[in-house]
């Protein structure tokens, strides 16, 4: 007896795989039926098998690219057109076989129901992915589906949820789903909930929920709720007004830092030379071109290339400037408009100079990637992290001048030269060479 036991206990396992296996079977082959309706049942069944196989299958026959081949009735995934086609192993992602003729296979055909079932099912699927990012964004997706089939699914994985800021996302997308609810005391419990939201989802609900149908009915019943309603989206509009303005002024200070830097060297050259360099931008563009030429020469490094970039750009844009003062500059000093017809003509030749060797057309520089993307404090308010960097680098370049201008040999003749151009002459400063480097300094 014990030994029929063990044998139906070890055949068990095998008996449950082969049903699940064949299960699986079917509901491929429902995929491939022609009516929709065999189609979205399959669709949901997949969705919540909660199998890992699921996703790439369903992600193809959203992006419309899942076929049948005649031959041998595999799905697979199809890349191309008409007499074109690339075939792939849907699971493994191998190439199957190149150049396959339309004809050789069939195309799972969906719909916008379809394609909303899909949309729904790569959602539950999301709910358990092991990163909590993945999990949020699947909670948010199924705001829109049937609140009846999504709530109890929502319900159990903030039930087995740990991480509290995928359970804030999930708290709120049930409380989205039960604003449809029947029962007005859920619907109560929902507003009050929704309250401390920012998500522009949730206002663009509650908003809707404050209209009128086509036959003049409200969309929400109770007078109670609609006025809950009214208030908080009078609270969403004040974070609103606060964190708009907030994000106003980042990127105010992130544009102000960019014409700070700018103005430095519009400083430097006036207050030392009394010379106005119409010039100045074209040194700017010298910098970004110099910036984009390291890029091309350096593909590789793209990551690290602003740190060879900085540097190589203030050496150009300098040496230029120092050119500039040698040959065109200390030509005029004391003649001010002449300074200003001068440099205004140099910098028309520069900026048909890069035309002649870049072309016409803006040439694109690569962000590193440690400069993309953005911090996200809430919905409202996002801080990017490229003029995140801009407003670090500012206070940087002022200290580095600083103690250039406090600490160097070179800093204080050029205070020297400000502040008595004569006396710095008789005590052996070389002004002319000081007027070099301080335009070649500001032009950097």
């Amino acid at each position: 007896m014990s030994r029929v036991t063990f044998l139906i206990l070890l055949l068990l396992p095998l008996h449950v795989l082969h049903v699940e296996g064949s299960e699986w079977e079917n509901i491929l082959q429902q995929l491939t039926q022609k009516k929709f309706s065999v189609v979205e049942t399959a669709v949901k069944a997949l969705g919540q098998s909660g199998d890992q196989r699921a996703q790439p299958l369903l992600e193809a026959m959203l992006a419309n690219e899942l076929y049948q081949r005649k031959s041998d009735k595999q799905l697979v995934r199809a890349v191309g057109s008409r007499n074109d086609y690339t075939l792939y192993d849907i699971f493994s992602g191998s190439e199957l076989a190149k150049e396959v003729s339309s004809r050789q296979l069939n195309r799972i055909r969906v719909n916008n129901k379809i394609r909303s079932t899909l949309r729904n099912a790569l959602a539950r699927l999301a709910l358990s992915d092991p990163d909590p990012k993945a999990r949020s964004e699947a909670a948010r997706k199924l705001r829109d589906g049937q609140a009846e089939e999504i709530l109890p699914l929502l319900q159990q994985a903030l039930a087995d949820e740990k991480v509290e800021s995928v359970r804030e996302v999930l708290r709120f997308s049930l409380a989205t789903l039960q604003l449809k609810h029947p029962d007005p005391e859920i619907r109560r419990q929902s507003v009050a909930l929704l309250s401390g939201s920012l998500d522009p989802d949730v206002r663009n609900l509650l908003t809707e929920l404050l209209q009128k149908d086509p036959s003049g009915n409200w969309n929400e019943p109770e007078l109670d709720i609609r006025e809950k309603i009214t208030a908080t989206l009078k609270q969403i509009q004040f974070w609103e007004d606060i964190y708009g303005g907030v994000e106003t002024l980042f990127f105010g200070v992130s544009l102000g830092s960019v014409l700070l830097l700018a103005a430095i060297g519009l400083a430097v050259t006036f207050g030392v030379m009394g010379v106005i360099n119409m010039a100045h931008g074209e040194m700017i563009m010298l910098g970004a071109y110099t910036t984009y030429v390291i890029q091309k020469a350096l593909p590789n490094l793209v990551e690290y290339s602003l740190f060879i970039s900085i540097p190589a750009a203030f050496l150009v844009a300098g040496t230029v400037g120092i050119i500039l003062e040698r040959t065109v500059i200390r030509l005029l000093y004391g003649r001010p408009l002449e300074t200003l017809l001068a440099t205004f003509g140099v910098s028309l030749f520069l900026q048909q100079a890069v035309r002649s060797i870049f072309g016409p057309l803006n040439q694109n520089v690569m962000t590193p990637s440690w400069m993309q993307g953005a911090l996200e404090i809430n919905p409202l308010l996002s801080i990017t992290y490229n003029r995140m960097t801009i407003i670090l680098f500012v206070p940087f370049v002022l200290l580095t001048l600083f103690a250039l201008l406090k600490r160097s040999h070179f800093g204080l003749e050029m205070r020297a030269v400000t502040q008595n151009r004569r006396m710095a002459n008789a005590m052996g400063i070389r002004a002319d060479q000081v007027d070099a480097l301080t335009f070649g300094l500001g032009s950097g």
